[in-house]
């Protein structure tokens, strides 16, 4: 007990809380005590008092320093394993992703066969379509793209709610773009140039075109984007996204646009948001789902509804002439 350095902690931390100075204030009350009430200074031979205080503090210091490195060493360690941790469960995602097509060789025969198959699976289609008109129902229950001229020419988005194009795939949730570039070939970083952009991306290797160079379909922030090299040979690259309420219809502005109303959002991506913008995802989903139905959106219901009690509230009036929007 008598050696225990903190057992007067409690009444050092009172005393510190009363100097304003911090403890430059709080050593020079000490050493004012120590000069006042004592003969630290003056009781023993020269140099003695200054042999204490430097042998002192040196201790303390050299103890402090080693603290310091070994919770250094700690966080460096806990960063190393998570970095590990995220580059194996990248690389999985990756290997899944732009993972080879397996090639099966069939017989002569077979592909006959196979053939054959087709062709039968084909007329079964047309026989049932024409003989009992459920080619009106299947053509009644395709997207209705042709009757809205903006959603001509879109094409559906892949089960990341973006785009597979020729020479790169992106995803996207409502946080951030996902974009990979399968390069080919062997790389290092600085044999790269990705110049991220708050409403610009320019993607390629050095002395050969640029594999994108155009304009962004939404702003982007810049000190949250990152990008990272895989294996030298896959290029990923995270775009944290300004506006985390809209869905982005293609990555560049020179790519085919995709159709934002087919898509879907995974549930479990849905509770990861707080209460507040979870709900607005959730008002967006049903008022598109309501607009595709031809049905008033939740703002539109709401209008309806306070006319419908003004109306009954009010007998007495006319209200066969008005016109409401």
């Amino acid at each position: 007990m008598a050696n225990d350095p903190e057992r007067f902690d409690t009444m050092l931390l009172a005393m510190a809380q009363q100097h304003e100075g911090g403890v430059k204030d709080l050593l020079n009350t000490i050493v004012s005590f120590l000069a006042r009430k004592t003969d630290f200074f003056t009781g023993g031979a020269d140099g003695v008092w200054e042999k204490m205080v430097k042998d002192t503090f040196y201790a303390y210091a050299k103890k402090a320093e080693e603290e310091a490195d070994r919770i250094k060493k700690e966080k460096s360690e806990a960063e190393r394993r998570l970095k590990d941790i995220q580059q194996k469960k990248e690389q999985e995602r990756m290997e899944q992703d732009f993972s080879p097509a397996s090639v099966t060789e069939v017989s002569e025969q077979e592909a006959v066969k196979i053939q054959e198959d087709i062709e039968k699976e084909k007329k079964t289609k047309t026989e049932v379509g024409s003989g009992d008109g459920n080619t009106a129902e299947a053509e009644a229950a395709e997207p209705d793209e042709e009757e809205d001229p903006k959603e001509k020419n879109k094409i559906k988005p892949n089960s990341g709610n973006g785009c597979d194009l020729e020479n790169y795939r992106w995803t996207q949730t409502l946080e951030e773009v996902e974009l990979r570039v399968p390069l080919r070939q062997v790389l290092r970083p600085r044999d790269l140039t990705v110049n991220i952009a708050k409403r610009h991306l320019k993607v390629g290797i050095k002395g050969q075109p640029l594999i994108i160079d155009g304009e962004l379909d939404a702003d982007v922030k810049m000190e949250d984007s990152t990008w990272v090299l895989q294996d030298g040979r896959n290029l990923l690259i995270n775009l944290e996204k300004v506006n985390k309420m809209n869905w982005w219809s293609r990555l560049v502005t020179t790519d085919p646009e995709i159709s934002t109303r087919k898509i879907n959002p995974e549930p479990s991506k849905l509770s990861d948001l707080d209460g507040e913008t979870r709900g607005l995802v959730e008002k967006m989903m049903y008022d598109q789902r309501q607009k595709e139905m031809g049905l008033p959106t939740s703002d539109e219901q709401k209008k309806q509804d306070v006319l419908k009690k003004f109306m009954e509230q009010h007998p007495e009036m006319d209200f066969s002439k008005c016109k409401f929007n």
